[in-house]
């Protein structure tokens, strides 16, 4: 909750409990969770003009995003109080759509099973869309995707993780699986089951930025088109969404502004592709593929319009720098003329001393753009550079937080957090490179799979970010620019239900960040 200048906020919060509903009024300053109602969306009147870009959550850039205003239920699922359910409802998009979900709150997250049923292909929205996500939305409106609803027969089934405690559901037509802000097109909400929904409600005008319809192709509504693409078909949906991904990603300039990332993925659709044209191809890798390809080609969106922004920023300061010579040139010229026409000896000798003075500002104003724009590029070329640096040593990918080093779990012993000698070795190289440059802040961050308790799996996770930092220390990092921490199994980046997730999710990470690189130290989300 946010106080404003003057004003006070109340929240209507209800206690939901099996058969009696108890309500309480909550006074601003007080900590509670949200639900929020979906009612119909409103434009708000200082959202930009279509075709603008604006910075989303995270540092996302995020194309023609638009602001409107949803009420949704959200429910503060008790911290390891058991499972309850929710039900799901279907909007005015698509009626007939309903469903159900099992939320179960344990150590470290909250577990969502939920089974949908009514979801007609997602193309019939237009053709730009293809499948469903679940989102997650907190009271103050951030959306957290939990994963594709694949629409495929009569009844869709989802199992996710979310770390988020009070939320609402809502769930969406997507050009693919990947986005990282939800579409307006919301087909499912959910709703609180009577004697079934156990938790807090909280009733607040929650606003959440949506990508309005139109903002990934042309799109002509809900009206169905031929030939619908669904899991029925020969060629499974996923290589649908990976030319969707690619499609929209050039689009935006991807070839031009991430042209490396796009090649990636451009690389893995053929793969996907040639495999798919095998009629005995193995659908498993095609799938595999095909999804790197939606993630590569979303990572490559990203980037694009991060660059395309910072590029008009630039473009803008250079304008208003031109402008203000033109203008400080025209009010020399001004002082000259006015100095010629004086006749006076002593009016002539102020002139010209309000002329110098007015040209040493103009000099100053001058060296000090240049130096503005020079330390913006120089921060830019600095983290190009430190970021293919690593990148030859470790895998390293750029965030809002920095630039993050990833290191997989193969470089320690099985539960163990002894360094590997290839481990120590690549670190050494690391430690070089970050000597070179001064003041940069390193985060060492040790996380595990969902294999083994969780009291072991955080103690595990500590020592490995220990044992990294105190590695790093030894080569010469200073150690007050290096921290350590462990999160256990608690933000997994992958499914632990798959062998190959539980390896992603085994990893330790070293996010690299400061002033030489023009990113400042941020906590992980």
């Amino acid at each position: 909750m946010r106080r404003v200048a003057g004003q006070r906020r109340t929240m209507n919060i209800q206690r939901i409990t099996p058969g009696r509903t108890v309500s309480t009024l909550l006074l601003c300053g007080m900590f509670a969770t949200a639900p929020l109602t979906l009612k119909a969306q409103e434009p708000n009147p200082t959202s930009r003009p279509a075709g603008a870009v604006e910075e989303g959550p995270n540092g996302i850039y995020l194309y023609r995003v638009q602001v409107v205003q949803r009420d949704l239920d959200a429910v503060n699922y008790f911290h390891r109080s058991g499972s309850t359910k929710i039900g799901f409802q279907g909007t005015t998009l698509l009626p007939g759509a309903k469903g159900e979900a099992k939320v179960q709150s344990e150590r470290g997250g909250i577990t969502i099973d939920a089974r949908f049923e009514g979801l007609t292909p997602a193309n019939g929205f237009g053709r730009e869309y293809l499948t469903y996500v679940l989102w997650a939305i907190s009271p103050d409106g951030r959306p957290q995707n939990l994963g594709e609803v694949l629409p495929a027969g009569t009844k869709n089934n989802i199992n996710v993780t979310t770390a988020l405690q009070s939320f609402g559901l809502i769930v969406t037509a997507e050009p693919y699986f990947s986005v990282s802000q939800p579409s307006d097109v919301v087909v499912l909400q959910n709703v609180v089951l009577q004697d079934k929904t156990q938790g807090v409600l909280e009733k607040v005008n929650a606003h959440f930025s949506l990508l309005p319809r139109g903002a990934y192709a042309d799109t002509e509504g809900s009206k169905s088109i031929a030939d619908p693409i669904t899991r029925n078909e020969r060629s499974p949906l996923e290589l649908y969404e990976a030319h969707n991904a690619i499609r929209i990603a050039m689009n935006t300039g991807a070839d031009k502004y991430a042209a490396d990332i796009i090649q990636q993925a451009m690389q893995d659709l053929r793969n996907a592709d040639d495999i798919d044209a095998n009629k005995k191809g193995d659908r498993k890798m095609e799938i595999t593929y095909a999804r790197q390809a939606v993630q590569r080609a979303e990572d490559a969106r990203i980037a694009t319009l991060r660059k395309q922004a910072a590029e008009r920023q630039r473009n803008t300061e250079i304008a208003k720098n031109q402008a203000q010579e033109q203008a400080m040139q025209s009010q020399l010229d001004a002082q000259k003329a006015q100095a010629e026409a004086e006749k006076s000896a002593a009016a002539k000798a102020q002139a010209d001393a309000e002329r110098a003075r007015a040209e040493a500002d103009a000099a100053n104003a001058r060296a000090q753009a240049a130096e503005a724009n020079k330390s913006v590029e120089s921060a830019n070329a600095v983290r190009e550079k430190l970021k293919e640096q690593l990148n030859s040593v470790l895998q390293t990918s750029e965030s809002a937080r920095g630039l993050i080093v990833n290191m997989s779990d193969v470089l320690f012993d099985t539960g163990k957090y002894t360094l590997k000698t290839p481990t120590q070795v690549s670190l050494a190289k690391v430690a070089g490179i970050l000597q070179a440059y001064p003041g940069l802040k390193l985060q060492v961050e040790g996380y595990t799979d969902s294999t083994g308790s969780p009291e072991f799996n955080q103690k595990l996770s500590e020592n490995r970010a220990g044992a990294v930092k105190d590695f790093l220390v030894t080569q010469g990092v200073q150690i007050n620019n290096i921290t350590a921490a462990g999160y256990g199994e608690a933000k997994p980046v992958a499914d632990n239900g798959t062998a190959s997730g539980r390896a992603q999710n085994r990893r330790v990470q070293l996010v690299v960040s400061g002033d030489a690189i023009g990113v400042q130290e941020q906590a992980p989300q």
